[in-house]
C-alpha cells in the first residue's frame, strides 16, 4: 500500500538536495517554503542567493526531479525567488519573502542602502492591462488579437500571459517551448514579430498550478523583471481575472499606462467588470476603455442577428461610468476556432471584418495612450 504523500516526505526528499558550493541542504538552509500538494501535483518555492541565479536551473531541476521520484507525485513545480533583503540575514525563511510588502513601511529605516528597489518595473514605453472581473468572458483571445493589431501599426509589441493559474498563451501562439535565457534573464518567445512570455511555457499544460499568493506574485514579479524584453513600445499584460492579490501585484509593481476592461453584455458579467475597472481607479491606473465581447451572433445560415447575451450593456455601463467604449466583438465561431489552432484572427485573416473589429479596438486604445504619464500607484489598506 502506498505510504501518503504530505509535506513531510516532500521535505525531507529535498533534504537531498544541495546547492552548488554550499555545505547545507536547501532545507536545512532555510531556502525552502511554500510547499503545496494537491491531487499528487506538488508545487514549492526556493529561496536563493541572487548571487547565484545564473546557475539555479540545475538545483531547480534536481528539485524537481527528487520530488517527482517520490510514489504519489503527478508533478513537481519550483519557483525559484532570489531577493534581496535588508541587512544580511541567512537565505529563505519568512524574511525571504517580505518583498511583498517592503514598500509599504521599509521608508525610513536603518540600512536604506540595503533596501529593495521599489520602482514599478517599465519594460516597455507604454504597459497596457487587459483585465476581466470574471472569467469566462474571452480575455485572453481579446489580448493577443489586440497585441497583434497594434503591432500591425508597426510597434514593437510584446504580450505577458499573467494569468498564473490559467495560462493560455501557449495555445493561443500555437507554441509550447521552453523559453531559453542569456546567462541573466529569459528569452521572449517570438510569435508574428510579437515577443511572448508565460507560465504556461514553463509548466506543463496537464499541470495544475497550485501556488500560494506569495510564489503566484514572485512569478508575476519575475516575468516583468527577469525576461530580457527587448525595446518594446508596448506589453500587453492579458490579467488573471477577478481582483485580487496577483491584480494587485501587477497594478504596484507595473508602471501601467492603462487598463481595457473586457466584458459580455449581461448584468452578471458587467457587475464583474465594475469591480475590475474600480480596482484599476483605487490603484491609480487609467481605464483606457470597455470592450463588449460576444456581443452578438451573426447566424451563417439566415443571416439573422442574435444577442445572445443581450446587447448595449458594456456601452451603456462606459457611457454611465464615464470611459471609452472601445467596440464590439461578435460571438463568432472563426474568432474560437483560430484562437484554439494558435493562429488568431487578426493574423489568418487581417483583411476580414472580424480582424477589423480588433484593428478599431487597437486604434482607440493607442489613441488613449496619449493621455499623458501618470505618477506611480500607492496601494492603501485602510
Amino acid at each position: 500500500m502506498t505510504a501518503e504523500l504530505n509535506e513531510r516526505k516532500v521535505s525531507d526528499t529535498l533534504r537531498t538536495i544541495t546547492a552548488e558550493g554550499k555545505s547545507l541542504d536547501i532545507v536545512e538552509a532555510g531556502q525552502v517554503s511554500g510547499i503545496v500538494i494537491k491531487d499528487g501535483h506538488v508545487g514549492f518555492t526556493i529561496e536563493i542567493d541572487p548571487a547565484d541565479k545564473d546557475r539555479a536551473d540545475g538545483l531547480r531541476t534536481a528539485a524537481e526531479k527528487a520530488v517527482r521520484a517520490l510514489d504519489g507525485v503527478l508533478s513537481a513545480t519550483a519557483m525559484l525567488t532570489a531577493h534581496q533583503t535588508a541587512g544580511a540575514g541567512a537565505p529563505g525563511g519568512a524574511s525571504g519573502h517580505s518583498h511583498d510588502h517592503a514598500h509599504d513601511h521599509s521608508h525610513g529605516q536603518a540600512g536604506a542602502g540595503a533596501q529593495p528597489d521599489n520602482t514599478p518595473h517599465k519594460p516597455a514605453k507604454h504597459l497596457i492591462a487587459v483585465a476581466s472581473g470574471k472569467g469566462g468572458v474571452g480575455k485572453s483571445t481579446t489580448s493577443i488579437n489586440l497585441a497583434l493589431a497594434i503591432a500591425a501599426t508597426g510597434q514593437r509589441v510584446g504580450i505577458l500571459d499573467a494569468d498564473i493559474y490559467g495560462p493560455s498563451l501557449p495555445r493561443l501562439i500555437g507554441k509550447n517551448v521552453k523559453p531559453q535565457t542569456d546567462g541573466k534573464k529569459i528569452k521572449p518567445i517570438e510569435a508574428w514579430g510579437l515577443q511572448t512570455m508565460s507560465i504556461g511555457y514553463l509548466v506543463a499544460e496537464d499541470a495544475p498550478t497550485i501556488w500560494r499568493g506569495p510564489m503566484v506574485m514572485s512569478a508575476i514579479e519575475q516575468m516583468l523583471r527577469d525576461v530580457a524584453w527587448d525595446n518594446l513600445d508596448v506589453l500587453v499584460i492579458d490579467m488573471p481575472p477577478g481582483t485580487g492579490d496577483a491584480q494587485l501585484t501587477l497594478s504596484q509593481r507595473a508602471a501601467l499606462s492603462g487598463a481595457v476592461i473586457v466584458s459580455t453584455p449581461q448584468d452578471l458579467a458587467l457587475i464583474d467588470a465594475r469591480k475590475g475597472l474600480n480596482m484599476f481607479r483605487k490603484v491609480n491606473v487609467p481605464v483606457l476603455g470597455i470592450v463588449e465581447n460576444m456581443s452578438h451572433f451573426i447566424c451563417p445560415d439566415c443571416g439573422g442577428r442574435h444577442e445572445v447575451f443581450g446587447n448595449g450593456g458594456a456601452r451603456a455601463e462606459a457611457a454611465a461610468i464615464g470611459v471609452p467604449f472601445l467596440g464590439e466583438v461578435p460571438l463568432e465561431m472563426e474568432i474560437r476556432a483560430t484562437s484554439d489552432e494558435g493562429n488568431p484572427i487578426v493574423i489568418s485573416q487581417p483583411d476580414g471584418p472580424h480582424a477589423q473589429h480588433y484593428v478599431a479596438i487597437a486604434e482607440k486604445v493607442l489613441s488613449g495612450l496619449g493621455a499623458g504619464q501618470r505618477a506611480a500607484p500607492k496601494i492603501v489598506v485602510e
